[in-house]
């Protein structure tokens, strides 16, 4: 059975409404608000992971899936892990 994505709502500023929290997932805690890197056709372009990892501090990449799909194929998707 997979977890649920949940989100923790931390702090809300009662001036602006501006929120901090946790988007908690099956794969990791993402700090909010976040940094969230656009990679297209499976990658950040002119960044290799690692930069985006430990040098930008990156926890989460937006990809769109239905691109994935196309190109590289949801096989490789699914087989693909990102290494700690």
């Amino acid at each position: 059975m997979k977890k649920a994505i949940t989100y923790e709502l931390l702090h809300e500023c009662k001036q602006t409404g501006a929120r901090r929290g946790v988007v908690h997932t099956p794969h990791g805690d993402i700090q909010t608000p976040v940094f969230m890197p656009v990679g297209t056709q499976a990658t950040v372009k002119a960044m290799t992971p690692e930069e985006l990892k430990e040098e930008v501090g990156a926890e989460i990449i937006l990809s769109n899936t239905y691109h994935l799909y196309l190109r590289p194929g949801s096989k490789l998707v699914r087989e693909a892990r990102w290494s700690s």
